[in-house]
Formats: C-alpha cells, structure tokens, sequence
C-alpha cells in the first residue's frame, strides 16, 4: 500500500530539527517505489456553483451547459447546468495527487467522461498503479488510472496518467 505523507527531506533555509519532520503530500518514491495494483482512495468533494462558475471564467469555458441556468433547466438534454469536464478532471486528480518529488506527468491517455456530473454532485478518485517498464538509463514510465465516482460509486471519469519516475540507482540500471 502506498507510504503517502511520511517521508522526510531537507530543504535550503530549514532548521535541521524541521528538516526531520515527514513533510505531508511530498513523497520521496522512485520508480520502484510504485508496486503495480497498488490503489488510493480520496476523501469526497462536493462540488458549489460558486467554484464551478469561478473555474469555467477562469478557463473561459461559457458553455450554456455549464454556466446558463436557464438554457439548461429549459432546453438542456440534462435538465440542469453541468460541472465542466475539464473541472472534474482537474479535480478528479487533484483528490488523489501526490507531490511525488521524483516523478514527472508523461501525458493522458483514454480521458472518458462517461456520465454528467451536475453542480452540488460529491465526487471521489480512487488511482491505480496499472503497469511499469524502463524508459531509460535514468528514469522509469509508471501507468496510473483515475476513476472518478459520484454519488455512491457511478463512474463519471476515467483516465490514464504516464509518468515519468527516476530511477532509485541509475547507476545499477
């Protein structure tokens, strides 16, 4: 299981005894440090109008979908305004993101949003480590999925992650 929020590192300008405290969400894994079918789960997050209509005129997304409550309640497929998939993506991840101080996002691959996620909906990751293999002398590619559910388990997003993780001894590699 993953060892999420216990690692220490040194860092410029810190007293050496604040320097021994594990420093929360700022893992310190290498590649091999991320064991395949390994799964997180996030905490949930329900989602207000206030940061839905704050992020799409962040992202200039003004879609009727998203942030014109009368087209949507009155012509709308959904009967309602959606959260913008960019926004539950972005969250999707967010939820389960570790500050991995070794590893580097590679891409996305098979991004889906399977159902319609609406404002006041509650959503949660759960990631997986899918697979590993060498990249090169000095790093690894990790595989990860995130499956963003809402409600009681309906899968609204899926995703691939390639990252990039270096090698614990490259030297050895």
């Amino acid at each position: 299981m993953a060892d999420i929020g216990t690692h220490k590192r040194a860092l410029a300008g810190l007293p050496d005894e604040h320097a021994e405290v594990p420093v929360w969400n700022a893992e310190n894994w290498y590649f091999e440090d991320f064991p395949v079918g390994d799964k997180i789960r996030s905490v949930r997050r329900t989602i207000s109008e206030g940061e839905a209509m704050l992020f799409n005129s962040l992202v200039m997304d003004h879609h009727p979908y998203v942030s014109d409550e009368t087209f949507a309640t009155e012509e709308s497929v959904f009967g309602k305004r959606l959260v913008a998939g960019a926004m539950v993506f972005s969250y999707g991840l967010g939820l389960v993101a570790t500050n991995c101080l070794n590893s580097f996002s590679y891409g996305y691959d098979r991004l889906r949003f399977i159902k319609p996620v609406f404002i006041g909906d509650t959503i949660y990751t759960i990631r997986e480590n899918l697979a590993k293999e060498p990249k090169d002398e000095k790093m690894g590619k990790v595989r990860v999925s995130y499956s963003v559910y809402k409600g009681e388990g309906e899968l609204v997003l899926y995703c691939e992650h390639l990252m990039t993780a270096l090698l614990r001894d490259a030297e050895k590699a």
